[in-house]
């Protein structure tokens, strides 16, 4: 997220895709290890399930829409749930724009670990919107994965994780299967509905193309010449790089910056 430009350029294979930064937005996806984040990103992205485990350290994805004309870009970002580096998690969080919480509903350790990471997120962001006052809200979904187990296995109770959410008009509670596909849809409809973005962002409610259709994917006459029949498209980018670190703090220092040259401005302007 590099807040040098008004575009932001998603290069991939011979195309490049310039999205509005207004229209640009990282997710953000958190838990304890083993819990099903990856999977979860997987059904998002490819409709697919993943039977082997393998350990994350820190997957960047990226997802362009061309929804009614209007082109969008979502940044995922699948982080560790070891966490060995609690000052990069600290910076997910702050340039995170939505956020989904994952725990395992057959791991009472794992939900334990979402209220600490709900905590923190609430914590750091209230930090950020105090020097920055900005007035946002923090779209939020707790999600309690594995629900396609057995009730014998289940450690954490409904109301346990609805309780989580009550208070908060911006996050929402849903338990899903990544490996049945059970309410992973639903559970996105709702995210994108806080965040007030188009609900097309949703897996089942945009046609999927391929990365070889990047160059017209944009397109004047693409874009309106079909533009009452088209309806939404999304397209992964499969040479996507996470920003650097250093562009992530950048993006950060510049927010807080910019609020604090404003606040001198109007001092001047009072004087």
């Amino acid at each position: 997220f590099q807040d040098q430009a008004m575009m932001k350029t998603m290069s991939g294979g011979n195309c490049n895709l310039n999205v509005p930064a207004k229209n640009s937005y990282r997710m953000v996806v958190l838990g304890a290890s083993r819990v099903g984040k990856s999977s979860i990103v997987s059904r998002f992205l490819n409709g697919r399930f993943e039977d082997q485990y393998t350990p994350t350290i820190e997957d960047f994805h990226r997802k362009v829409y061309n929804i009614r004309g209007d082109m969008y870009q979502l940044d995922i970002l699948d982080t560790s749930g070891n966490h060995p580096f609690p000052a990069m998690r600290r910076l997910s969080i702050l340039t995170g724009d939505v956020f989904i919480l994952v725990f395992s509903l057959d791991n009472r350790e794992s939900f334990d670990e979402v209220k600490r990471l709900q905590k923190q997120i609430l914590e750091v962001k209230s930090c950020l919107k105090n020097k920055t006052k900005e007035s946002a809200d923090l779209p939020m979904v707790i999600c309690g994965n594995k629900n396609d187990h057995s009730e014998v296995f289940r450690k954490v109770h409904t109301d346990e994780g609805e309780n989580l959410v009550s208070s908060d008009e911006n996050c929402a509670y849903f338990e899903v299967s990544a490996k049945k596909n059970t309410n992973v849809d639903e559970m996105f409809y709702v995210l994108f509905s806080m965040a007030k973005l188009p609900h097309e962002m949703s897996p089942s409610l945009h046609r999927k193309i391929s990365i070889q259709y990047g160059d017209t994917f944009q397109q004047k006459s693409f874009r309106m010449r079909r533009f009452k029949d088209m309806g939404a498209y999304g397209m992964i980018s499969p040479f996507a790089r996470r920003p650097s670190v250093n562009s992530d703090l950048k993006y950060i220092k510049s927010k807080v910056l910019r609020e604090g040259q404003s606040r001198e401005r109007e001092k001047c302007t009072i004087q």
